[in-house]
């Protein structure tokens, strides 16, 4: 595999201790809302609180990482039975009543925080895919792998804030093209800052704003 991007040590060290101490102190104020979000989810759906599922995770020369990403369940626990893995869309009608407004404000993305805290994740860097749809995704698109190479994929992004759902192959290479120029923000300390409290700052406002699907 060639080598896309170069992520400067400093730049490595500083984004997680970045990403440790705000998903810690992200997942403590908001404990509150896990409680008030579970209850919701339980009283208005069938199935468990929390959905877990596989995402391919930071890819290097040696191998590609794949690791559990944990999310407050928004569909039907059925949801994927008859299709399979398959992009979630806006309008989406696999979505519970609760799901639809918590993919709304993104709520539904907090359990996440965990993942960040483990290391799977990161707070800002590219979406993670899922690996039945990422291998379709790389016998169409060149160089669709090397998005996450020497990148750990985060809960929002520049090309989350950019760009909404995938519904086409060029939705998709648009959003590699997002993906690569955050990666380009990595190799400075200074660069790379400004870049996540952009981010942040979009993120916030989608949230307050109600523009997630």
């Amino acid at each position: 595999m060639k080598q896309y991007a170069f992520i400067s040590p400093k730049v490595a060290i500083a984004k997680r201790v970045f990403d440790l101490s705000l998903a810690m102190l992200g997942l403590l104020m908001t404990l509150p809302l896990f409680v008030i979000i579970g209850a919701l989810i339980k009283l208005t759906s069938k199935g468990p609180i929390f959905y877990v599922q596989r995402r391919v995770g930071k890819i290097s020369p040696e191998k590609v990482t794949h690791f559990d990403m944990i999310k407050f369940r928004t569909m039907r626990v059925d949801a994927e039975d008859k299709t399979g893995a398959v992009w979630a869309s806006a309008n989406d009608d696999r979505l519970t009543d609760i799901g639809r407004f918590l993919r709304k404000v993104r709520l539904d993305e907090l359990p996440q925080f965990i993942n960040v805290i483990r290391g799977d994740m990161s707070l800002i860097g590219p979406r993670p895919e899922r690996p039945e749809i990422a291998e379709k995704l790389e016998m169409d698109i060149p160089l669709y792998v090397e998005r996450t190479y020497q990148v750990i994929p985060g809960i929002t992004g520049l090309a989350q804030v950019n760009q909404g759902y995938d519904k086409t192959l060029d939705d998709v290479r648009s959003k590699i093209a997002y993906d690569f120029a955050y990666s380009m923000s990595l190799t400075g300390v200074g660069k790379w800052l400004a870049m996540d409290l952009h981010i942040i700052f979009k993120t916030i406002m989608i949230m307050v704003l109600g523009r997630g699907q």
